[in-house]
């Protein structure tokens, strides 16, 4: 037996090893292995404390209450009764007085370490430099102090309450509370057991008033039904309560205490009463009397001052402060020569939609089953022929979900099947290949534009779980790099272990049992691909790298690669953020966050659901997808709380001047903070107390139109656009707004765009990065919204008929995204449209370009036409090719649908070569796709012709049918 016992404990221990030393390792080879030291040590600390307080209270209770006991023998009936289950618990009562004590410290201890973040927060916090509105005290005490206060009370008044329960108990069951006797008589204890009681009694007291106290700081972050924050009613009435309350509390504590020196419980008795009394009449009643006779019937005049702290400090709380707003007097009546000025934005204008051409990058760029390329594709800008370009960029990762069943098993899966290969990068405002994005780098090896990087992508959000990589000098190498035909179907690779460690070492026996624990593969301890020279490569997805080495940080739902220095790095942006700012709007990060994008991806992810009133994006994160190297850089050195951690890991953090041009280049404004500032704008652009108590001029984000089972908002856009007040256009992230209500117009009302490029290639940081530019359009605004745009085009008899032929038969037509930009003096709507096949290999590529300015209309097959049908064939805007679709001269101006064709013949021939056309439109879309599927692109510029002439055959003959123009 005490071997099996023995054997047991080893057991266990090893399974324990298994987890807690492999991240030991882990964290050690990633040079985080301080963040883990400081969390384990604070969660083990307060554990400790946690299980210590908990279980000696408790036990304490227990054993006073029992060596308290009355000796005498039990002369009540309900004594005499209870003495049967005195002799059943006296076999174990020793147990019991261990055990429960233990357990419930147990659970205590796991609770406290859970606020290890909370506790140190408080040691390192500082001042902010601000005070509240309410108290004049800085707000370091409610972003710091106050939470770990009130955690402190809590957890101490949990205590106590369990401490008091043990000690009744006992008290109780061993005679020293006796609720029997005469009808009507008072319960009666002993002396000890009156001590024991009215002691615990007191510091409950005395925890109730504390809570009190703290009550009137907690309630400047009150949620409200009109703002957040202390009301006039709160400021008057609840605060002065809190503190009549407390007040009692201490002199209910103080009753108690003379109930253990005098013997007296009607004292505590009267307090406890008057405490109820006061809690419903000081705390309950007096509140709804000056709410209800002084507030309401003047309530906006009353609550102005207060409405008006909300304001103040939900603009700071969100670095709302110096958003730069300003009228625009949209036209809507288009101009010939409208766009001169603008000539930049509308060339840079982006028609290829990245959450709609993923299936092209797989279709002409995955090489094989087993690489992968996001649904949704990232938006990024580089310089490309000394010209900065919008560019569409997708890593190819490794799937092994896209590997035959037949070539599933540990060896490959492990150790042979190691990494995903190379980007591929298309301009977001030109085509190639009749509507297919136009790759400027691509291929495998990967060629183009780009120049010189490692390739090799052995981190990433599709990584396999793990993968060992490393073998002895003069190996032959296992590893697939990539498919290649010169090289007898692949080339094969060794990641070089011996000089660049991007995991923990594998190479000995020991860590070889803890990892084939860890994962469940016996196979790690008796492979002989697992050598000396052998590395893991696990928790290979970078958001959760960064997670691990800054668990204070709550990430963006959106990671994003970029090119930078020769090695592909994930760049990842981190928030601090805090629910204890006084007076400052209440979000939940998970609704702020959603929109159509979230909602339907499986790759990008709204913000984690908690409730924050305070937001910085004090963090930006990369992880190399190489050797998988994690640098968290302090990118908001004035954010308090991002200093206080810098304090509690003083080494994880790099300077931002750290960062180099051309990492800078490419780190650009956060979608999710920016998702959260426009949530926020939609109301408190107002910042007149009484417009905003009316909430007349309230917004609202308006839902995405392409997403017809979608009404959640539409996402921002990446794009380069200038604003009215810029000199020439910046990489920017912008969003609208509509009115306020579900039966108000689909107007536009407000235009928000933030400046998302943090610098240059030349290291120079951007100083109008992080900008926020608001343009506010009249009250009385006729702009269409995005839904009423939508309506436009889908209502259109030209384009309404164009996209039913080209929907029409095995063919789908695809409204990408609806890009809205401020040009021309007015707002421009463009929308590229895409067609594929229906079934069997589907990948949408460009064919038309829809445009709107005001009411006007515009539908062709590049975007310069569509641009000059607006402006009445002079638009002024020198686009270049930009939208130029394949196989149209850029620059043109074609009309939207052929004239009819007269003297047509009989309605019966004209459906007989419209359903012709229709069937020659569908074989030549299919010729089309299998033509770039294998690359033939002279078939595929035959099939594009052909697609042409049954496209204007089946609008002459839908012509014929509908005379009517």
């Amino acid at each position: 037996m005490p071997t099996l016992v023995v054997l047991g404990v080893l057991v266990v221990l090893v399974l324990v090893l298994a987890q807690v030393w492999t991240e030991v390792l882990w964290y050690d080879q990633l040079g985080f292995l301080q963040v883990l030291r400081t969390e384990w040590g604070t969660r083990a600390i307060l554990f400790v404390l946690g299980f210590l307080l908990m279980a000696g209270a408790v036990a304490a209770s227990l054993s006073w209450g029992y060596r308290s006991r009355p000796v005498y023998a039990p002369s009540t009936q309900e004594q005499q009764n209870l003495d049967q289950y005195r002799e059943a618990i006296e076999p174990l009562r020793r147990l019991v007085m261990i055990v429960g004590p233990a357990v419930l410290g147990l659970f205590a201890g796991a609770a406290a370490s859970q606020q290890w973040q909370t506790v140190q927060l408080w040691m390192h916090g500082g001042k902010v430099g601000k005070t509240d509105p309410q108290y004049g005290i800085d707000l370091g005490f409610y972003l710091f102090t106050l939470p770990g206060l009130r955690f402190v009370v809590s957890f101490l008044m949990a205590v106590t309450v369990l401490a008091g329960i043990a000690g009744l108990a006992t008290q109780y069951l061993y005679g020293g509370l006796r609720i029997g006797g005469q009808r009507g008589s008072t319960p009666r204890t002993t002396r000890a057991a009156r001590v024991h009681l009215a002691v615990i009694g007191a510091v409950l007291m005395l925890l109730i008033a504390a809570n009190y106290w703290l009550d009137r700081y907690s309630i400047l972050t009150k949620a409200g039904a009109k703002f957040e924050g202390a009301s006039f009613t709160d400021v008057h009435a609840v605060i002065p309560s809190k503190a009549i309350l407390a007040g009692i509390a201490i002199f209910v504590a103080v009753t108690f205490i003379l109930t253990a020196v005098r013997g007296n419980w009607r004292l505590p008795a009267i307090g406890v009463g008057l405490m109820v009394v006061a809690a419903i009449a000081v705390g309950g009643i007096y509140p709804a009397v000056v709410q209800r006779f002084q507030v309401q019937p003047n309530q906006q005049d009353r609550e102005a001052e207060y409405i008006k702290r909300n304001i103040d400090a939900t603009l700071s709380a969100y670095d709302l402060e110096n958003v730069e707003t300003s009228e625009y007097k949209a036209n809507v009546t288009a101009e010939a020569g409208a766009l001169r000025q603008d000539a930049d934005t509308t060339a840079s204008i982006r028609l290829l939609d990245p959450q709609i051409v993923s299936p092209s990058f797989k279709q002409l760029e995955q090489i094989r089953a087993f690489y992968h390329f996001p649904e949704t594709l990232s938006v990024d800008r580089y310089e490309v022929n000394g010209e900065s370009r919008d560019t569409v960029i997708a890593v190819r990762e490794l799937d092994l979900s896209g590997l035959d069943a037949q070539q599933r098993n540990w060896t490959n899966d492990s150790t042979v099947y190691t990494h995903g290969f190379g980007v591929v990068a298309a301009f977001g405002n030109t085509t190639a290949g009749r509507g297919a994005p136009n790759f400027w780098e691509g291929g495998i090896p990967s060629t183009g534009e780009m120049g010189q990087y490692e390739p090799r992508i052995y981190f990433s959000p599709r990584a396999p779980q793990y993968s060992i990589v490393g073998a002895p000098e003069g190996t032959k190498a296992w590893e697939l790099d990539y498919p290649d035909d010169k090289s007898g179907g692949a080339v094969n690779t060794t990641f070089p272990t011996q000089t660049v460690s991007a995991g923990p070492s594998i190479g000995n026996p020991w860590n070889q049992l803890l990892y084939a624990l860890k994962f469940g593969s016996e196979q790690i301890l008796f492979s002989n691909r697992v050598t000396d020279a052998s590395q893991i490569l696990y928790d290979r997805d970078p958001r959760e790298r960064v997670q691990k080495v800054a668990p204070y940080l709550t990430l963006d739902g959106r990671v994003y690669p970029a090119v930078v220095d020769g090695r592909v790095k994930w760049i990842i942006d981190g928030y601090t953020t805090s629910d204890e700012y006084p007076y400052s709007a209440l979000r939940s990060l998970e609704e702020a966050t959603t929109d159509s994008i979230t909602e339907t991806s499986t790759t990008i992810q709204a913000l984690q659901p908690k409730n924050v009133n305070y937001i910085r994006n004090s963090v930006k994160a990369t992880v190399d997808a190489y050797d998988g190297s994690v640098d968290l850089y302090a990118w908001d050195t004035d954010d308090p709380v991002l200093t206080a951690w810098s304090k509690v890991f003083p080494t994880s953090l790099q300077p931002m001047s750290a960062i180099d041009g051309a990492l800078m280049s490419h780190i650009r404004y956060p979608e999710d903070l920016f998702k959260v500032q426009r949530n926020l704008l939609s109301q408190y652009h107002v910042t007149d107390p009484g417009q905003f108590f009316s909430g007349n001029d309230f917004w609202a984000n308006p839902a995405d139109p392409t997403k017809s089972n979608v009404t959640v908002p539409q996402p921002p856009y990446y794009l380069t656009l200038k604003m009215p007040d810029q000199d020439a256009a910046r990489f920017s992230l912008m969003s609208s707004f509509i009115p306020n209500g579900s039966g108000a117009r689909n107007v536009l009302t407000g235009y928000l765009a933030v400046d998302a490029e943090a610098g240059n290639e030349a290291g120079k940081p951007s100083a109008d990065y992080g900008k926020l530019r608001l343009l506010e359009l009249p009250r009385d605004s006729t702009v269409p919204g995005p839904g009423q745009v939508n309506n436009n085009f889908t209502s259109d008899p030209v384009v309404s008929n164009e996209l039913n032929i080209l929907g029409r038969g095995d063919s789908k037509v695809v409204r990408g995204n609806l890009l809205t930009l401020p040009v021309g003096g007015g707002l421009l709507y463009v929308q590229p449209v895409y067609v594929q096949a229906a079934s069997g290999t589907t990948f949408p590529l460009l064919q038309r370009v829809l445009v709107a300015f005001g009411d006007n209309i515009g539908f062709a097959d590049t975007l310069d036409g569509a641009l000059d049908q607006v402006f009445g064939g002079d638009s002024g805007a020198d686009a270049g090719d930009a939208g130029t679709a394949p196989g149209t001269d850029t620059g043109a101006s074609p009309s939207p649908t052929p004239s009819p064709e007269t003297g047509g013949g009989t309605d019966a021939s004209a459906r007989a070569d419209l359903e012709a056309a229709l069937q020659a439109a569908n074989k030549a879309i299919q010729d089309g796709q299998a033509a770039l599927a294998t690359g033939d692109f002279t078939a595929y510029g035959q099939a594009q012709k052909s697609l042409d002439a049954a496209i204007d055959a089946a609008i002459a003959a839908e012509a014929r049918l509908n005379p009517e123009p």
